[in-house]
């Protein structure tokens, strides 16, 4: 009998969100203009840099800054090999090869040490991932690129103007962490948020791009590429063309449409003015967690230390020497208690569309490791102490029980 209906990750949104979408249906203006801009200007005050585009994903951002970076064939993109798919299928999409770096041994983050060997002169872009809201190591990695700048040929005055191997930072999940004293977006050549509906800030799907390098152009200009290529290389947008007269317009490039509407950045603009609460409310949640989590059954990732505190994203667990059928005995056990988890992530060399590429399982062998005992509990902002505590302690019970009595 199912005691509790615990979903896995809910949208957090008020009156506050559904006024201010109200506001722009009524307006006149549902697709990118007025408020689009105001919530990119948001944004780049908040993460502490001097611009940031708003899109429709993520991935968006991602494929986007790889193609106005000139990534294409014959070049190699690295990521880590535990992550989402769309880490690395943007890579795929701009006809680059895919590099796979297997995880650092107890880790969720890529293996620094690997990384470095897998630099060779193809390549031209490393996508670190900020799992569960956790900012890598980025110091680490841009040391590494630059120890390596020997090997490094650009095909381009983009490329050549930095003279290294570019860091585009996967930072779906890490909006507001902090990594010695400086915010995700602050590090990374180019930084790609998520405001996807499970994300701690959401636009019910969108992103944003921001970047700390221009690659030899002005901010203004950077921002412009990213214009023309996300709105299919249109010289003017389309509220620009509503002004008097203003009809005519050029195609620079043969670009794409992958832009945010005002519908969406009415969400965001409330989101964001509500963010630092949000985060103060995870962490708490991520406090009770730890207090209630039985630690000798069950490894919890860490959200904070000496010099980071993470955006509180993802509490990802790995359950203490459990088989992955054991494991999904567990997600099934806890699913008959009415609680839905989930698993972050299945490693990317187990999928069918990788494994077709030539990736095996077996060369990333601590990313399996991670894996097969992974599971991740909900988190989001409206959780109450009540159901935190439940949610941890039938964790404690289920994985004794199992533990105890094998899964049959």
């Amino acid at each position: 009998m199912i005691e509790r209906n615990i979903p896995f990750s809910p949208p957090d949104i008020t009156e506050e969100e559904i006024s201010e979408v109200k506001d722009t249906l009524s307006s006149g203006w549902i697709t990118t203009g007025p408020k689009t801009k105001a919530l990119e200007k948001k944004l780049a005050e908040y993460v502490g840099v001097k611009k940031a585009v708003c899109l429709n994903s993520a991935t968006a951002a991602m494929e986007l800054s790889l193609r106005i970076l000139g990534i294409g064939p014959g070049d190699e993109v690295i990521t880590s090999a535990y992550t989402y798919t769309a880490s690395a299928s943007v890579i795929h999409h701009v006809g680059a090869k895919i590099v796979l770096v297997d995880t650092a041994p107890n880790s969720f983050e890529m293996d620094y040490y690997k990384l470095k060997d897998a630099i060779t002169e193809k390549t031209k872009v490393i996508i670190p991932v900020d799992i569960a809201g956790v900012m890598c190591d980025y110091n680490k990695i841009i040391s590494i690129v630059n120890e390596k700048k020997y090997l490094f040929k650009a095909n381009n005055s983009k490329q050549k103007s930095i003279g290294r191997v570019a860091i585009l930072a996967d930072a779906a999940h890490s909006l507001g962490a902090l990594h010695k004293g400086k915010r995700s977006g602050q590090f990374a050549d180019i930084s790609c948020f998520s405001f996807h509906a499970v994300k701690n800030l959401t636009t019910a799907e969108g992103g944003a791009v921001v970047w700390t390098n221009t690659f030899g152009m002005t901010d203004e200009e950077f921002y412009k590429e990213f214009m023309l290529y996300s709105l299919h290389g249109q010289s003017k947008d389309a509220f620009s063309k509503t002004q008097k007269g203003a009809w005519e317009y050029d195609i620079i490039y043969l670009g794409y449409k992958t832009n945010m509407t005002d519908v969406l950045a009415a969400i965001g603009l409330v989101q964001l003015k509500r963010y630092d609460d949000l985060l103060i409310k995870r962490q708490n949640i991520i406090k009770i967690y730890e207090k209630f989590i039985d630690k000798k059954l069950i490894d919890t990732i860490k959200h904070t230390g000496s010099d980071f505190k993470s955006s509180g994203h993802l509490l990802l667990c790995n359950l203490i020497d459990f088989t992955l059928e054991e494991r999904n005995k567990v997600i099934f056990e806890m699913a008959s208690r009415g609680i839905s988890t989930n698993v972050h992530y299945k490693p990317l060399p187990l999928f069918s569309a990788y494994k077709a590429l030539g990736f095996n399982i077996d060369d990333y062998p601590q990313a399996y490791k991670k894996y097969v005992n992974e599971i991740s509990l909900p988190l989001y902002s409206t959780l109450s102490e009540d159901e935190i505590i439940y949610i941890a302690t039938s964790l404690n019970e289920v994985v004794n029980n199992i533990k105890s009595r094998g899964i049959n």
